[in-house]
């Protein structure tokens, strides 16, 4: 069996934090692979700040060209919105039978977990391993079977603070993997309002 890791998100923009967070999390959590699901809308966010899922998608690709064990994946594009992880999570166990899924998330989200659609079932079904986020404490002896917290890096890069230094005008160098940055510069994405 692939032990593949689901790294949901909106990736609005997909930025360096979230690229190294997942080399860290191939080793600690002894994964085979990383798949990127774009999520084309979030229960937890709001749809009109959302870029075109396309983008989004397109900006995973380019991030990751050059990280064979990490892909860009728009499953969640062909089901039912919002996007609920046990429906994706029972789908694509349906089709990959070769591969056991394992849910990565923040500690923010492990702290909202019991909000989640079905998130017993999700419990019940599959490994979680959490990784550490700024302003979020999780308890590793209170976690239930099942459910892990690896030891990575807190990396200080949020997707809307490269939205707003590009609203605002300013240099994101650094921040996102430079195929990222052209492509938003290119085509004029999260531009400053004028």
């Amino acid at each position: 069996m692939i032990s593949t890791g689901i790294f949901g998100g909106s990736f609005n923009p997909i930025h360096n934090g979230h690229v190294e967070l997942a080399r860290q999390l191939l080793a600690s959590a002894g994964l085979d692979e990383i798949w990127f699901v774009v999520s084309p809308q979030n229960p937890f966010k709001r749809a009109a700040d959302l870029l075109d899922d396309e983008q989004r998608l397109k900006m995973v690709e380019l991030a990751l060209k050059g990280e064979p064990r990490m892909h860009a994946s728009d499953y969640e594009f062909r089901m039912p919105r919002p996007s609920y992880m046990w429906h994706t999570l029972q789908s694509m166990s349906r089709d990959y039978p070769d591969r056991r899924f394992v849910l990565l998330i923040g500690a923010d989200n492990w702290e909202r977990f019991s909000e989640w659609y079905a998130w017993r079932d999700i419990l019940s079904h599959y490994r979680i391993v959490i990784y550490p986020r700024g302003g979020s404490a999780v308890d590793a002896a209170s976690l239930p079977e099942g459910v892990s917290l690896v030891d990575t890096r807190l990396i200080d890069i949020s997707s809307t603070q490269v939205r707003q230094l590009l609203a605002a005008g300013r240099p994101i160098n650094g921040l996102v993997p430079d195929s990222v940055a052209r492509y938003i510069s290119d085509n004029g994405l999260y531009a400053p309002k004028v």
